[in-house]
């Protein structure tokens, strides 16, 4: 468990946008070490990670980023992608969904969207914040949003200071290409 190069893109984004955020509902799948959502956290935003409920060891790290960052009151969830579960159920409506990376094996991109579609009914207006690194030009979301009713805005990096290869100091992203997407239901309103 590292911080990714999508992981920097993302929290670039939310400190752009830091002044947006207090009180806002946030919702971070995918966390592993949270980098996003505990910055989410400290400028104000009421935030829940969330990590694979099979992977047992990624929430215990997300327990731990919360109690580094001296965030102990975060909520951690197991959630798995395309799995109705209760903790899933038991969500409130989300502002804003953010994801780092987890676009990341083709065979998971239809369950995550299935995840994000029931949040998105939850709250039709919400909006999932994503990064994914560009490994292969042969993957595309394009079809998968199509089907569940979605559109994507592609972000342009260097709108939000973060078309270099260092972000606040970190040699993260380096030399990988990122992508920063920001994805919602297709009509604006249901």
């Amino acid at each position: 468990m590292y911080v990714w190069p999508c992981a920097v893109v993302l929290a670039q984004y939310l400190w752009f946008h830091r002044r947006s955020l207090p009180g806002k509902a946030i919702l971070e799948i995918g966390a592993g070490v949270s980098l996003p959502g505990i910055l989410a956290a400290k400028c104000g935003a009421e935030v829940i990670l969330s990590d694979s409920s099979e992977l047992p060891h990624c929430l215990e790290v997300c327990r731990q980023s919360c109690q580094m960052n001296n965030l102990p009151q975060l909520q951690v969830v197991g959630l798995t992608w395309g799995h109705v579960s209760w903790d899933l159920l038991a969500l409130p409506p989300q502002d804003i969904i953010l994801a780092s990376d987890v676009f990341f094996e083709p065979e998971d991109f239809e369950d995550i969207l299935t995840t994000i579609y029931f949040l998105m009914h939850k709250n039709p207006k919400v909006q999932l914040w994503s990064t994914y690194q560009v490994r292969s030009a042969d993957w595309s979301l394009e079809a998968l949003l199509y089907k569940w009713d979605m559109k994507c805005v592609h972000i342009p990096l260097e709108s939000f200071d973060a078309d270099k290869e260092d972000i606040a100091e970190s040699a993260l992203p380096g030399r990988h290409t990122v992508e920063m997407l920001v994805i919602s239901f297709a009509k604006d309103s249901l």
